[in-house]
């Protein structure tokens, strides 16, 4: 059995899986494509609506089949709310998810940080990657309640009806409403965060849902001057991702509380490391961290403003973003956080090792030497250690377990005798990571060495740096 810790993952094994949070919480699931939206109200799987294709919640155990989930799908998301609402998760036990396999053999274990004043908890997600479906620990709290969850994933809130118009209820439990009849997409029937847990008949509903004050990211003044600054230099528009909002939160928070910007705040975690652990495993990124504006717009015009965060806000790579604020230092500034990233995709990984590979090999054309082979072995062992040093928070040939290249190459089966290594963190594309060992003499000197023949390409982000590479040499 795996333990895991705040995005940390693992494969699954194949078939059904089971997803159990014992407890007083009521435990929901909603499941959605890349861009983490959810498709239409048959989405979301809770306690009014607990069967959904591929995924079935019965009590406190929500039982996924990835096969049958419904086309298109690529994540389950899986939440714990408080069984009382209202109650913040701090003064309750804290949760522990289960995970099993069709045998029911417990396969995985996650105990996030204690919550506090969080009304709804991520607790993990159930993802595919290629044709392999994988198991990620989140431990993201939201305080706005299931929803505000519900919204940031795109699913479109119904005000309760009347409570004449409701049916009779079994004491203790829930009324169970019907499904929407509308056609407008992405909606289900959520109750208010105010309710409480039905013992009897169902007390009037308020008409306004939800009571919690909105997120200060407001789409219409953050995505309409964004999208429309992203036009006039020809890049795709950009949208919201519930998992970048969320990373960009906690860090605002964090900023806000030590009253001052940077990367990584004053508990040592930075910002790219929360991106992952809010479930975001990207493969570029890029952040503005401001202080002073009011609003999304005012935002917005200050990043057009400078030619660096304009060139960033522009930036063609980018696919989905996350914006937050919180208030917060000696002068009560509002602190913002931008977050802009292109979801990390098996194609969009071989890419990328292809484009260093093609311009490796360029540098080596120029000199006249044969271009390298990409081999797997040595894209195994290159990968490894890219993630590995996300992982254990390193930058280093030597592993902390001592192993050096020439040990990876070896283990991935690469048995050549000459073996040369260059790593890199914070570059955000294979040009600009090409470009800076080029410009470095000890990196040039692999890249241009008459002996190598073969080469393997790794790539993860996370860490304190953000993205970090390996390029891995054979001859």
């Amino acid at each position: 059995m795996s333990e895991l810790v705040p995005g940390g993952n693992l494969p699954l094994p194949g078939g059904v899986v089971t997803v159990r949070v014992p407890g007083p919480f009521d435990v929901s699931a909603l499941v959605t494509d890349d861009g983490g939206k959810v498709r239409d109200d048959g989405d979301f799987v809770f306690y009014n609506q607990p069967d959904a294709p591929g995924a079935r919640l019965r009590g406190d155990t929500l039982t996924v089949d990835p096969p049958r989930l419904r086309a298109g799908a690529t994540r389950v998301t899986v939440a714990v709310s408080p069984a009382e609402p209202g109650t913040p998760l701090g003064r309750l036990p804290s949760p522990v998810l289960q995970v099993a396999d069709a045998g029911g053999r417990v396969v995985a274990r996650f105990a996030p940080p204690r919550p506090r004043q969080e009304a709804v908890l991520l607790l993990a997600e159930i993802y595919r990657r290629g044709d392999r479906w994988k198991l990620r620990a989140l431990g993201q709290g939201y305080a706005e309640g299931l929803a505000a969850l519900a919204r940031d994933f795109g699913v479109e809130i119904l005000d309760a009806e009347p409570a004449a118009q409701a049916p009779p209820t079994t004491p203790g439990r829930r009324p169970v409403q019907a499904p929407p009849t509308s056609a407008a997409p992405a909606t289900a029937p959520i109750p208010p965060t105010s309710a409480v847990r039905p013992t009897g008949p169902p007390p009037p509903a308020s008409p306004a849902l939800p009571t919690a004050p909105p997120p200060p990211t407001v789409p219409d003044d953050f995505l309409g001057p964004v999208n429309a600054a992203r036009q006039t230099v020809g890049s795709p528009p950009i949208a919201l991702d519930v998992r970048l909002v969320a990373a960009a939160r906690e860090h605002a928070a964090a900023l806000a509380a030590a009253g001052r910007l940077g990367v990584e705040s004053r508990d040592g975690v930075s910002v790219y490391q929360r991106v992952i652990a809010a479930g975001f495993p990207y493969l570029t990124v890029g952040e503005h961290l401001v202080s002073g504006p009011r609003t999304p717009a005012e935002f917005v015009a200050h990043c057009l403003r400078t030619e660096a965060p304009s060139r960033t806000l522009r930036e063609p790579a980018f696919t989905h973003a996350g914006l937050a604020c919180a208030r917060g230092g000696p002068s009560g500034d509002m602190y913002w956080v931008a977050l802009w990233a292109r979801p990390l995709t098996p194609e969009g990984l071989a890419g990328a090792a292809v484009r260093v590979v093609e311009l490796t090999n360029r540098e080596r054309a120029r000199a006249g030497l044969r271009p390298l082979a990409p081999d797997p072995r040595l894209t195994t062992a290159a990968q490894a250690h890219s993630a590995d040093m996300v992982a254990r928070d390193f930058y280093s040939h030597t592993s902390p377990d001592g192993h050096r290249p020439w040990d990876r190459a070896a283990a991935a089966g690469f048995t050549r005798r000459s073996i040369g290594e260059n790593i890199a963190c914070g570059q955000r594309s294979p040009a600009d990571v090409v470009e800076g060992w080029m410009n470095s003499p000890g990196h040039r000197v692999n890249i241009l060495k008459p002996d190598f023949t073969h080469i393997g390409i790794g790539f993860a982000g996370g860490g304190r740096a953000g993205t970090y590479w390996t390029q891995l040499f054979g001859g």
